[in-house]
């Protein structure tokens, strides 16, 4: 045999052999079922979308969105716009406008017209106008005014079809921190402008525009920006739960810290005011000095009774006021107790008988000399 055709041989024989393969033996172990025709199959996860945590409404929102739009359309007919203004006088021209001076929040107290508002908001006013949410501004008078708690109550002639009163929680209801808050205002003159929060402290004291520090405040960090004052601040039902009042800023801007007067305040002090113009202050029939002039001079931790007015509780029971001399001014007794809570300036006093009526009694204790002496008094309407 030639060489050449040999190796054709061979190499034929080679090619017989790769075509011819051994037939793939079974797996070991039973065979798998055959797929259902039925069965799902699950597509795989989708990288970077965490799955929803909580419901969402055939609108796109969820449970807390949707609670916020309710509350702020119940809401919002009760919230007014208040605006200061001032008479301007042009000298060149010999004319006098009337212009805005600044421009604060309200909101509706009943359907007969009252407006509550904040004091800061209305102080030294020379002419006030309300706006209604449908953009119809009314003029306002002032009816009352309490400083001590920055509140004030205003009046305008509307219809009462228009005038929708906010709505107040069970006297029962119990704030608590952590709570949601709504808070509708008119901050920087936008109209009817809402922002959210929580309540984040509670029993706060802050001072106030009438000389005193306001107690039990209510803090929040739902922003309040100027022109949000005496704005309502509103829990997730819908109910007034506090008026935004002030912030507390370093800077002058936002730092997320707000404060709003409590809405037990506001339901015990507006029917006042609606009724008589002012608040019923009560104490024993004593004069003292708010401006504690003679207490910062002499370094004294209380409250001097300057003097004991005739026919009171005070002179009933025995407390004593200055007495003057050729030698000098003799100090009588220094009140720093009232019940338990302890008196160390007028601020002081006045709280410790805030919320009090004529007829209560309250133990009193004073400095007499260089002896403490307990005292109890009938409280009496301050005239």
């Amino acid at each position: 045999m030639a060489p050449r055709r040999f190796v054709i041989w061979v190499l034929a024989l080679v090619a017989l052999g790769a075509c011819h393969r051994e037939p793939a033996r079974p797996p070991v172990g039973p065979a798998p079922p055959p797929p259902s025709a039925t069965a799902s199959v699950k597509p795989p996860p989708t990288l970077g979308m965490p799955p929803p945590v909580t419901p969402v409404s055939k609108e796109g929102k969820i449970e807390d969105e949707r609670n916020t739009i309710e509350v702020f359309q119940r809401a919002a007919p009760s919230v007014v716009f208040v605006t200061q203004k001032q008479v301007v006088v042009d000298w060149l021209q010999g004319k006098a406008m009337e212009v805005p001076s600044g421009a604060g929040t309200g909101f509706l107290w009943d359907d007969k017209g009252h407006v509550v508002t904040n004091f800061h908001v209305v102080r030294d006013a020379r002419a006030l106008t309300v706006t209604l949410q449908n953009q119809k501004a009314y003029p306002a008078r002032v009816v009352g005014s309490e400083p001590r708690k920055d509140i004030s109550v205003l009046k305008i002639d509307a219809p009462r079809d228009v005038l929708r009163a906010i709505s107040l929680p069970p006297s029962s209801d119990r704030l608590d921190v952590g709570q949601k808050v709504i808070a509708i205002g008119n901050p920087f003159g936008l109209d009817h402008t809402l922002t959210t929060g929580v309540v984040s402290a509670l029993g706060r004291t802050v001072d106030g525009a009438g000389g005193v520090s306001i107690r039990d405040m209510i803090q929040t960090d739902a922003a309040i920006n100027p022109g949000n004052s005496g704005g309502p601040l509103l829990d997730s039902r819908g109910f007034l739960i506090g008026m935004n009042t002030m912030i507390f800023s370093k800077s002058g801007a936002w730092a997320g810290i707000g404060f709003a007067v409590p809405v037990e305040t506001i339901r015990r002090i507006v029917p006042e005011l609606v009724a008589k113009g002012k608040v019923d202050q009560v104490g024993f029939g004593i004069r003292i000095d708010p401006m504690q002039r003679l207490e910062r001079r002499y370094r004294i931790a209380g409250v001097v009774v300057l003097e004991v007015l005739p026919g009171t509780p005070a002179e009933k029971s025995g407390l004593r006021g200055l007495t003057q001399n050729e030698e000098g001014i003799t100090l009588g007794d220094v009140i720093v107790k009232v019940g338990e809570a302890r008196v160390k300036s007028y601020d002081d006093l006045y709280n410790a008988l805030d919320g009090k009526k004529p007829g209560d009694k309250v133990k009193v204790r004073v400095v007499r000399g260089t002896e403490e002496v307990d005292l109890m008094l009938e409280l009496t309407l301050v005239q």
